[in-house]
Parts: C-alpha cells; structure tokens; sequence
C-alpha cells in the first residue's frame, strides 16, 4: 500500500500582455507544452532549468527558451511583482546571426514592461 503527501502550492496569477498570449497558442504544441511547463513552475514559485535573466531589461525578468524541429521558441515574463506574473512576449526567433534577441524584439518588450508595471500600481496594488 502507498500512501501520497501533497502539499497545496498556491499559484501566482499569470497576465499576458499584448498579444504575448496568441503567440504563445500559435506556437507548435510541443513547445507550449515546454513552455506551459515552465510557466506554471514558475507560478508555484520554482526557476525553471530553461529560464535565463534577459540581459539588457533589468533584474526579474527572464526568458524562457525552446528548440524545436531546427526553430527557437521564447516566452519572455517579469517576476518583479509580489502577486502577479507578466509574460511580457512570445516569439519565434528567426534571426540567423547568433543568439542575441532582435533589437525590435527587446524594444517591445521594453515597452510591456513599462505597461505592466502601470497595470501593477495601478490595479493590482492598490486592492
């Protein structure tokens, strides 16, 4: 006979910003069920083995990375908030020189950064 110990983890709450939410879905299955993974990991309050730090945005906000079939796959999400997680974006990096992130990439990720630190102190922190 065995017998399980399960210890209730309360998730952090996951918001998507933009359109990060649809690219994600239209990424293959394979790779949401990666990065599905990580996330809800990352809800339970754990780093996940394929979350790197963005260099160049601050501190609290990592990437999550995916290779499939010869293809990378990113999601990019903000701890820096107490209640709430951000995926900030989700792309297909489809540039063939190195591994840096896309300039255009990291500006629009820039710029959801800034729309959900508006959101945190303006709906989440205040409740």
């Amino acid at each position: 006979m065995f017998t399980h110990n399960y210890v209730m983890i309360a998730r952090t709450e996951i918001a998507w910003v933009g359109s990060s939410k649809k690219n994600y879905k239209d990424f293959p299955d394979d790779v949401q069920d990666v990065l599905g993974f990580a996330l809800d990991s990352v809800q339970c309050g754990y780093k996940p083995a394929i979350a790197k730090p963005l260099k160049g945005i601050g501190s609290g906000v990592f990437e999550l990375v995916d290779d499939y079939k010869g293809d990378t796959y990113r999601a990019v999400y903000a701890v820096k908030f107490n209640d709430i997680i951000y995926v900030l974006h989700a792309f297909q990096k489809k540039s063939t020189k190195g591994i840096k992130t896309p300039k255009k990439d990291i500006d629009l990720i820039k710029k959801r950064l800034k729309d959900a630190i508006r959101h945190f102190e303006t709906e989440i922190k205040k409740n």
